[in-house]
């Protein structure tokens, strides 16, 4: 099969089923239990198909814009170096990788020059788009005047963005107090600490199907076994049943999944808890939203039992889902808690905290301090980043285009079969392929297929799902239309190929 073909690549990373073959393990063994049997594509078909869609590929829309000429190792030295020197657990998409040496709002650029459509920002990250002119700027203004300095002296680029940054909040919330770190996992450890320490209960609740990250901490909320390492983690959190209206076992009954997170409390708990996690919308999960009505009623349940309410919009925040500036408020709820990154800095590393005085109080009782969060230069970017969100209209364009993707998608499934599920909002969509609609047997061959198709077409997806079956289409929130019919296009060929 050409899953098969693929996996034999030392070099190679098909999905979060999959990991790299080292000469002291069987292909087998690495192969997800739910593709050991299934049926897959034949070799020939599956290169050949492969082989002539970059022939067949529409055009990119135009773009004036030539990236500076590269003139760094070749890709293959790159590739021995990365082998040699860095940490072998990491990945790379296709079986021929990428390499990245320039971007420009939604579009990326090889080594060679070629412009690929970039439906994924840096994993949900660029959010003004690849090198947007303001935050360059910005960003180089500050570093000439002062690069680095900490929280222990006066700084206005730190005080004044953390005032911005909580304006941005429903101004009923009392959500006003920042703290900055570097990365959506140290955000998430924060707030777990923070609800501990707050309510002074130790058990938490999380979904099944989430992430929040991957440190020793963030992992025990994990609800995917594709992250999570064969060692002690889980201390103190509990899963419930995420409530998933395509796959959940309760289908579209909100209040099932309600009462199951319920019962989880009241059975693996003491019935006193410090706080309840959760996205808006399951990320690395598939792109799966949770059920209208189920925040408010959860909400309710856990605050009765003594616990907090912390909102993960690592992914979701700052008007990625269009409608609204945090994907939270789609829901109408308030959360005690709520955790950013990615987004935040358009590819700067930075993650914020904010919460109420109250609970922020808990927390000075002894010292805190990050070395790197509230760096000048990070900071000056990230307010540039709420400035051009605003001046450049990017929640309306997710709305606005994140819609006719969504239509567009909506319309391509009626044509091929394979896609099971096309769900999301604004632009932050999932496409789930599976095998056969009413069984939904995940499709993860045939999207590993599909996924190499559309590389060689010009367009980077994501993929993601405990089954490696969903496409992620999160891209930059410059995106357009003119995008969106390239993108179809290119997917309407892939799956006709199959």
């Amino acid at each position: 099969s050409v899953l098969k073909t693929l996996l034999q690549s030392s070099i190679c990373y098909l999905g979060p089923m999959c990991a790299p073959l080292s000469k002291t393990r069987s292909l087998s063994a690495l192969l997800p239990r739910a593709l050991i049997g299934a049926e897959t594509l034949t070799r020939s078909a599956s290169m050949a198909s492969v082989a002539s869609s970059a022939r067949d590929a529409p055009e990119l829309p135009p773009f004036a814009y030539t990236p500076p000429a590269y003139t760094g190792s070749s890709k293959a030295e790159v590739l021995k170096l990365r082998k040699e020197f860095m940490n072998p657990a990491i990945f790379h998409f296709y079986k021929d990788p990428v390499m990245i040496t320039a971007g420009k709002q939604q579009y990326l650029y090889d080594e060679t020059g070629r412009r690929y459509l970039d439906c994924f920002a840096g994993i949900v990250t660029v959010s003004c788009g690849h090198c947007h002119p303001a935050v360059d700027a910005a960003v180089a203004r500050q570093m000439e005047k002062l690069q680095h300095t900490t929280t222990i002296y006066l700084n206005d680029q730190v005080a004044s963005y953390a005032k911005e940054l909580s304006e941005r909040f429903p101004k009923s919330s009392n959500l006003k107090v920042c703290y900055f770190v570097n990365s959506g996992t140290e955000a998430n450890e924060l707030a777990f600490l923070l609800a501990r320490l707050y309510t002074g209960n130790y058990d938490m609740i999380a979904l099944r199907n989430a992430y929040h990250g991957i440190s020793q901490a963030t992992s025990a909320a994990l609800g995917l076994s594709t992250w999570k390492h064969n060692v002690p983690t889980s201390f103190g959190m509990h899963h419930a049943m995420h409530p998933d209206g395509y796959r959940g076992p309760f289908g579209a009954d909100v209040d099932a999944y309600v009462n199951d997170l319920e019962s989880t409390i009241r059975c693996s708990t003491s019935g006193q808890i410090a706080g309840f996690v959760h996205e808006t919308i399951q990320g690395v999960g598939g792109a799966v939203p949770l059920l209208d009505g189920y925040l408010s009623k959860v909400y309710e349940r856990v605050r009765a039992h003594g616990g907090v309410c912390i909102a993960d919009e690592v992914q979701t925040g700052f008007g990625r889902t269009g409608s609204k500036y945090f994907g939270f408020e789609n829901h109408g709820v308030t959360p005690d808690i709520v955790t950013m990154a990615k987004g935040i800095g358009n590819g700067l590393p930075i993650g914020a905290v904010v919460t109420t005085p109250e609970i922020a109080h808990t927390l000075a009782s002894k010292l805190h301090f990050n070395t790197f969060g509230g760096n000048p230069m990070v900071m000056a970017g990230a307010r540039a980043v709420l400035q051009v969100i605003e001046d450049d209209r990017l929640q309306a364009n997710s709305a606005e285009v994140g819609g006719y993707l969504l239509t567009r998608l909506r319309e391509l499934a009626e044509k091929h079969d394979i896609i099971g599920d096309v769900r999301g909002k604004g632009l932050m969509v999932g496409v789930e392929l599976v095998k056969d609609r009413a069984t939904k047997e995940p499709a993860t061959d045939q999207a590993a297929v599909v996924f190499e198709m559309a590389k060689d077409m010009g367009v980077l997806l994501g993929k993601g799902g405990l089954h490696g079956n969903v496409f992620r289409i999160k891209p930059p929130m410059c995106f357009t239309k003119a995008d969106v019919d390239f993108l179809i296009g290119v997917l309407d060929i892939c799956f006709a190929k199959l």
